[in-house]
């Protein structure tokens, strides 16, 4: 089960309080204040670990406390400080405070650490408060109160391309056809009902990682479909892949309503640079050119199909050399190579390179 979203309670260790202690000790008369400091109360720590890949483990818990500080004791001695908690959670998790939103941090680095909630300091034994009018003073100060919260926990998935689409785009086809995911197939809406990560393998050494994410359709800013719920997984993502099949009643609307979605839901995310991938085209008639796109912002525009694996090698080196910083994106191949040939470059007489802006 996929969870990427829990809210829990969290609650610092109290600081232990100081001791209210004086020297007895043999041959020592009058030894005056011997009483020792509290502990520090323990903090609540995030933990990123890579073994994790979902918040389902506190979707079962919801309320965790670390441990509090031992008080002081005679003799100076500081009580022991308590033992920090340590929450483990996947990396890509975002914390919030979950009464004023305020971003407490997040987590990307395996082992990286975030303190949600810090214990209370502790009180100072009666040694602190000896003056040379007040030798023998009974004052202590008691520990301070571990912080105590409500977090938000967000999983979002590190990626290096997001696939987006309507349903039944060939999202999850393409995601099973060139890595090694298994995501739900199937040919009726919304079979993707949660991200899907895959890593794509190229040899020499180059790989990237691939999510899938469930369709959208317009209006899904307004509640319709799955919603947005879904679009912060592809928010860390270098590059975005949309995907439009070449069967669609309006692929030129279609590739509008998902830019407009994108846009409804961070203008940000909306920036990112994009391609477009036609998918199905193995369902076009013999000779049919794939339908003409007007994407004058992305950065290429492919034709593919995932059954019959053409134009695969050419999205995959576009989308590999676009999620690494400093590697030039290579031309999509020519006819012949088998990726499909410019729909309209017999009428117009432009260049085979019909994807490439």
């Amino acid at each position: 089960m996929f969870v990427d979203r829990a809210v829990i309670e969290v609650k610092a260790g109290t600081g232990g309080s100081g001791s209210d202690a004086f020297r007895r000790e043999k041959g020592v008369p009058r030894g005056g204040p011997a009483g020792g400091d509290g502990g520090k109360g323990g903090d609540v720590v995030l933990v990123a670990d890579p073994q994790l890949t979902t918040l389902l483990d506190y979707s079962y818990k919801r309320h965790y406390k670390a441990e509090r500080g031992r008080h002081g004791e005679g003799k100076r001695r500081t009580g022991r400080s308590g033992q920090d908690l340590e929450l483990r959670v996947p990396p890509g998790t975002v914390a919030y405070d979950a009464d004023t939103d305020e971003l407490l941090g997040e987590l990307v680095e395996p082992g990286q650490r975030l303190v949600i909630a810090r214990g209370g300091r502790g009180g100072r034994g009666n040694v602190h408060f000896a003056t040379p009018t007040r030798q023998a003073p009974r004052r202590w100060e008691p520990g301070e109160e571990g912080e105590e919260r409500r977090i938000r926990l967000e999983l979002k998935l590190i990626a290096d391309v997001g696939l987006v689409g309507e349903p039944n785009a060939g999202k999850s086809t393409f995601l099973a056809t060139v890595t090694a995911a298994r995501p739900r197939v199937a040919d009726y809406p919304f079979t993707t009902l949660e991200p899907n990560l895959g890593v794509v393998n190229l040899g020499g050494f180059r790989s990237f990682v691939l999510a899938d994410i469930p369709g959208i359709i317009e209006g899904a800013h307004e509640g319709r479909g799955l919603g947005h719920q879904f679009l912060r997984h592809i928010e860390r993502t270098r590059t975005l892949a949309l995907m439009v099949p070449v069967d669609a009643p309006d692929p030129q609307k279609e590739y509008d309503t998902l830019r407009s979605e994108l846009e409804a839901y961070s203008p940000e995310l909306a920036r990112k640079p994009h391609c477009v991938v036609l998918t199905k085209v193995d369902l076009l008639a013999p000779g049919e050119a794939p339908p003409r796109l007007e994407a004058p912002e992305a950065w290429g525009i492919y034709a593919v199909s995932s059954a019959t694996r053409q134009g695969l090698d050419a999205v995959l080196e576009g989308l590999w050399a676009r999620s690494r910083p400093g590697v030039a994106t290579p031309a999509p191949g020519r006819p012949g190579s088998g990726d499909a040939p410019r729909p309209d470059a017999a009428e117009d007489g432009e260049d085979e390179d019909w994807w490439t802006p």
